[in-house]
């Protein structure tokens, strides 16, 4: 699977760390930054590119996810979510994690840096990629009333 990943200074240590794991466990992935640490810069530059490349790729029919996190992780949420056809959730738990994808099908999720431990972040992540979606019709139809108010 590709999975596109981005954060700005607050997780710039954890992002290498991630790739890494992400790479061994067979997955392609794509760092939309930041590259360097600078306390002042704008987590919606990297958040936005890497939303727009999951909603890119999936609507061509692409198997990918995409993985942002912050600080807090509220702030690249909210700035992936501005991306139409991305469903970002924020993840704070195993719970989260599972539901963003079984109820959700989201397709992005947030999570924040500072918020859990490293094993913690990589454990969520993990329990997010694995986990499918439940085709449920009732999911499904609250899907679709989103992406009608989104278009």
């Amino acid at each position: 699977m590709r999975i596109h990943i981005a954060t700005d200074h607050a997780g710039l240590e954890f992002k290498n760390t991630l790739a890494v794991h992400l790479q061994q466990q067979g997955h392609e992935v794509i760092d939309h930054g930041a590259y360097e640490y600078n306390p002042d810069d704008d987590y919606p530059t990297f958040i936005i590119s890497a939303a727009e490349a999951v909603a890119k790729e999936r609507g061509e029919g692409g198997e990918t996810l995409g993985v942002v996190f912050g600080g807090s992780g509220n702030g690249e949420q909210i700035a992936a979510n501005k991306v139409k056809g991305i469903r970002a959730a924020l993840v704070w738990n195993e719970s989260t994690a599972k539901l963003a994808r079984q109820h959700n099908d989201a397709n992005v999720i947030s999570i924040g840096a500072r918020q859990h431990s490293e094993d913690e972040v990589l454990q969520l992540i993990d329990i997010f990629i694995a986990e499918p979606f439940s085709d449920e019709e009732r999911h499904i139809r609250r899907i679709g009333q989103i992406a009608d108010y989104e278009a």
